[in-house]
């Protein structure tokens, strides 16, 4: 076989795992909206620099937990959860100068407090109604952060 052959052979082969690739991504969610709505969602995977560490993703409620999956990732398996009876709120703001780029447009960036410490999550404006909404729905006679009971 000629170069020529082999090169237009990879070049296939990449182009076939590449299609691939995006069916999966395509099914993967499809497969998450099955079990409960799924909506635009970013976690600040790493704070250490200002405006950096922003990871896109999909959120999904289940049950008592926030789920969390990566946009690009074939994984069925949520990135991080968050149980609802653990997270408490503390505000929105809009995102600063860096973050702008690495958020989906109009989203905000809303700060909690978890088990791990601060959680920083984006999301369209909204979004958050249904998410303090989620959060203030906990059960009856269940402990809310800090102690209190709803």
């Amino acid at each position: 076989m000629a170069i020529w052959e082999w090169l237009l052979d990879a070049a296939l082969v990449l182009l076939a795992l590449l299609l691939l690739y995006v069916v999966g991504l395509v099914l993967r969610r499809r497969l998450l909206g099955r079990h409960g709505g799924t909506f635009e969602l970013a976690h600040r995977v790493d704070a250490s620099r200002p405006g950096r560490g922003w990871a896109l993703g999909v959120g999904r409620y289940a049950d008592e937990r926030l789920e969390w999956f990566r946009v690009f990732s074939l994984s069925p398996l949520p990135k991080s959860a968050w149980a609802r009876a653990e997270l408490e709120y503390h505000g929105r703001r809009h995102p600063d100068g860096d973050e702008q780029m690495a958020l989906y447009p109009g989203h905000v960036v809303i700060t909690c407090t978890g088990p791990r410490g601060a959680v920083e999550l984006a999301m369209a404006p909204e979004t958050v109604t249904g998410f303090q909404a989620w959060l203030e729905a906990r059960p009856p006679g269940a402990e809310m952060p800090g102690g209190a009971r709803s």
